[in-house]
């Protein structure tokens, strides 16, 4: 085992996500990162194109969250939250409760941004389960979404289509509804059977009894496909779930922080959810971390019923190492301008992967802030466009038919005419 080189032996014992380990495909030595540049072991620099799944910001390194980090380092790194409690948690929360919708004022610390999805599902049954409906159990969602890899976020994933369907017989059952066929940008239908909300009302109405929550990501889809869908779609979403006493819960993991060219994706609506999943950017992609925010209906709902507390309470709850990250990035992010500095991006990307539009082989090209895809009329491979990072300098990997990226906020207009090219080149040999 001494003699295998840090490759070798990462193929031969290291699994990665989504991999094949009989056929891992091509996996780079990442030796050093900084700002948005990964630096591998033969010296290489690709820039992060993924900002490392959506979290890295505000690039590598970040001199300001990585200092907060190691003065948090020195004196406390982690201590339990039961019955504790510390100023990095604090600080966190009263930034949090600055840039959030105004009426999520109770906040839960996760681990990651799966446990935030999983803890927001147990937060809506036991609130169900406090007012006299413990029938209340099971949650509707739209199709094409994504919540995570987690046993019960995996139920609310698109069950056909979405990358858990493997495991259909042994999840929970919910209810799902079409995705909302009405496209940002696009005028809204009045008419309930093409806006999609005949169908929501019909599948709510019928499983009021059983429903707890109605779950998604507002106007963007992520893994379940890059689909940005109308606003409006939420407005009405919100008022039927009043009428019958479920629950909405906002999954916005991926869309928080900025990256849709609004603080929050929440904001392009007119409502507030009752629950509200953010993760991935809240520390600037430095050290895992989430939190579930709700409102102090449900929280006093929770705390009125039996047994009271919420059962819920890991171990790294609130650890004061990411809790310290997560209020540098957020500081970082509203101390800039960082609404001109997406709109630049969205503007650059828009104009530089329209020449994509002429392609035999694309469906679509769309850009919403931060969010550049090109839809290819075929699955993609990630491994193919691996096998071309060097080349181009760029690191993507597409997913399903989608060549994406969502570079960090700091990419100068050179970087992201590398991505963009680097798109385009994907777009024409894959």
């Amino acid at each position: 085992m001494r003699d295998l080189t840090q490759l070798e032996f990462d193929q031969h014992h290291l699994w990665h996500p989504y991999t094949n380990v009989t056929k891992p495909g091509p996996t780079f030595v990442v030796k050093e990162a900084e700002g948005v540049h990964l630096t591998l072991d033969d010296g290489t620099r690709l820039i992060d194109a993924m900002s490392s799944w959506w979290c890295m910001m505000h690039g590598h390194r970040h001199p300001e969250i990585t200092r907060a980090m190691h003065d948090q380092l020195d004196r406390l790194p982690h201590v339990m939250f039961g019955g504790l409690t510390h100023d990095p948690a604090v600080d966190l929360g009263r930034k949090l409760l600055e840039i959030t919708p105004d009426t999520l004022t109770r906040i839960f610390y996760c681990d990651s941004g799966s446990v935030s999805v999983e803890v927001a599902m147990k937060m809506a049954v036991q609130y169900q389960h406090a007012l006299g409906h413990p029938g209340r159990s099971e949650f509707a969602t739209v199709r094409s979404g994504y919540h995570g890899d987690t046993w019960k976020a995996m139920s609310v994933c698109d069950p056909d289509t979405g990358m858990h369907h493997l495991f259909q017989g042994a999840l929970s059952v919910q209810h799902f509804v079409p995705r909302p066929p009405a496209v940002l940008g696009q005028d809204w239908p009045e008419d309930p059977s093409a806006n999609g909300l005949a169908e929501l009302r019909r599948t709510l109405e019928t499983g009021q009894h059983k429903i707890a929550a109605l779950i998604l990501e507002p106007v963007v889809q992520g893994t379940g496909g890059m689909y940005f869908y109308h606003p409006e779609y939420l407005n009405q979403a919100r008022r039927i779930c009043d009428e019958l006493g479920i629950l909405l819960i906002f999954d916005e993991i991926a869309t928080g922080f900025g990256r849709t060219g609004e603080l929050f994706a929440t904001s392009f609506c007119n409502v507030e959810p009752d629950i509200i999943c953010l993760g991935k950017g809240l520390t600037g992609g430095h050290i895992s971390f989430a939190c579930t925010m709700t409102n102090d209906r449900v929280a006093k709902g929770v705390g009125g019923g039996n047994p009271g507390i919420f059962m819920h309470g890991p171990t790294y709850m609130a650890n004061p190492l990411a809790c310290a990250a997560a209020k540098a990035a957020l500081d970082v992010l509203t101390a800039q301008d960082w609404r001109t500095r997406v709109a630049d991006i969205a503007a650059q990307m828009a104009t530089e992967l329209a020449p994509a539009r002429d392609l035999e082989n694309v469906a679509d090209v769309r850009v919403l802030g931060g969010i550049g895809v090109i839809e290819m009329k075929y699955r993609v491979s990630a491994d193919d466009a691996h096998a071309r990072a060097k080349d181009m300098g760029v690191f993507l990997r597409p997913f399903g038919k989608n060549i994406y990226t969502m570079p960090p906020f700091i990419t100068t207009p050179d970087e992201l005419g590398q991505i963009t090219a680097g798109m385009l080149r994907l777009a024409r040999e894959l």
